[in-house]
């Protein structure tokens, strides 16, 4: 992957899963307890949670703030006119889609501004399943924001951001990946000109890493990886809005000072990022070509079937294929499953055109899918050398449930009306020329 990293040197906390502790002033993190009377530098304590308090200890998302100001210290939330392009769900449509990029608008637009809704499992009041969003940004944001409806997986296709949150700060280029928590405040800086890219929007149990089974202990995202900032605040009496997004509207209320007011705080219901180019990606070293859940990055299981995730997100990066007597493409296939797929840079193996970084793919239940007719003929008759598929990234978020269009996705003219006719061309073989009657 040929993305430039982060700009700056910055320091993180590494691991995933852990109980962090930090402060950005000496002793303001209390000792041996969450709530005392008074705290340190007169900052208020603030328990933030993420699940219910009676979840398994393996399953409890919370953590401890200690803030110049109280998030309670706000007047009434009002609706905003302005709400996100493509909230209304399409009406059901079986059929394989495919998008061109989305452009960036040219009057300013900033990251909230520049969502538009491309799918979702159900209406924005549901307890499971995801909401797929394209972003679009030329200015950064003057305002804060928080996601009431779940937790947000943010895949930058061009352009860096600089995340600032209640928590501290992650710098975010293409080639990388972050998670910001249900209910976390954060304002969004571009780094460069302009920005966009993808939000997988997870309704369901927070994301964590795959179980590994019978590859052992090692291998695909390891947890060192992980990157979680340190505590970093602001100390501004400046006015401030603060918009929230609450079963899919938006809300907004004024605040007399900054919210990203956090002196210290520990927990692990944070915000955390991954650099993709460190997946240590497994694949067969024999024949046949494995199934793609071997590159699962995170998942949010189910809960209805085992085995079956909420939320898979899954890449497909640079690597060697080296298979004998093999078909090397993803197979042609049906699938449970409910796949949404974009592409960050360079060519997807199974698409040898027409699906464009910046673009994306909806492949539901049981819709028949897999390479295109040039991509199938040119692995029919290829030298079976080893082979590095190169300077590419691609990745999906699978689901269980079915992602419905909305209804801006499926009129906007970006569509590719002509998509299943890059499997037109899949002629009739049998039987072979030659072959006896």
């Amino acid at each position: 992957m040929s993305s430039q990293p982060s700009p700056t040197l910055r320091h993180y906390q590494s691991g995933f899963g852990n109980q962090f502790s930090t402060e950005a002033l000496p002793g303001a993190l209390p000792e041996g307890q969450n709530s005392p009377q008074q705290n340190a530098y007169g900052l208020y304590t603030e328990l933030l949670s993420g699940t219910a308090f009676t979840v398994p200890r393996a399953e409890c998302r919370r953590s401890w703030l200690y803030r110049i100001r109280p998030s309670a210290a706000h007047p009434a939330y009002r609706r905003l006119p302005g709400q996100i392009t493509g909230r209304e769900l399409g009406p059901i449509d079986p059929n394989r889609l495919r998008w061109h990029p989305f452009d960036i608008p040219p009057e300013p637009t900033d990251f909230i501004d520049g969502l538009v809704t491309l799918a979702a499992t159900s209406a924005a009041d549901q307890a499971a399943g995801v909401s797929v969003y394209l972003y679009g940004a030329n200015t950064g944001m003057t305002r804060a924001f928080f996601n009431a409806d779940g937790e947000w997986l943010v895949v930058p296709q061009h352009g860096r951001l600089r995340m600032v949150t209640e928590l501290g700060v992650l710098e975010l280029a293409p080639g990388e990946i972050a998670v910001l928590p249900r209910g976390l405040k954060f304002r969004v800086a571009l780094i460069d000109t302009v920005a966009g890219g993808y939000i997988c929007e997870n309704h369901g149990a927070s994301l964590r890493l795959p179980e590994l089974g019978p590859i052992g202990s090692n291998g695909l995202a390891n947890p060192r990886d992980f990157l979680t900032p340190v505590a970093e605040f602001e100390d501004r009496d400046q006015p401030t809005l603060l918009v929230q997004k609450f079963l899919g509207e938006l809300w907004a209320t004024d605040l007399d000072h900054s919210p990203f007011d956090v002196v210290a705080w520990h927990g692990n219901h944070v915000p955390y990022k991954y650099d993709l180019r460190r997946f240590n990606t497994l694949g067969t070293v024999s024949f046949d070509h494995p199934d793609p859940s071997i590159f699962t990055v995170l998942t949010s299981p189910g809960g209805d079937v085992e085995g079956q995730a909420n939320l898979d997100f899954v890449i497909f990066p640079p690597r060697w294929l080296v298979a004998e007597n093999t078909f090397r493409p993803p197979w042609f296939h049906r699938n449970r499953m409910n796949e949404f797929m974009g592409l960050i840079e360079g060519v997807y193996d199974a698409k040898a055109a027409g699906f464009l970084p910046g673009g994306a793919s909806l492949h539901n239940c049981m819709s028949a899918h897999g390479p295109d007719q040039a991509t199938t003929e040119l692995a029919t008759h290829a030298d079976l050398a080893p082979q590095k598929i190169d300077h590419t990234l691609a990745f999906m978020f699978e689901t269980g449930q079915v992602l419905r269009a909305s209804r801006h996705a499926l009129d906007c003219p970006q569509r590719q009306t002509d998509y299943d006719d890059c499997w037109a061309g899949l002629a009739k073989r049998f039987p072979p020329a030659g072959a006896a009657s």
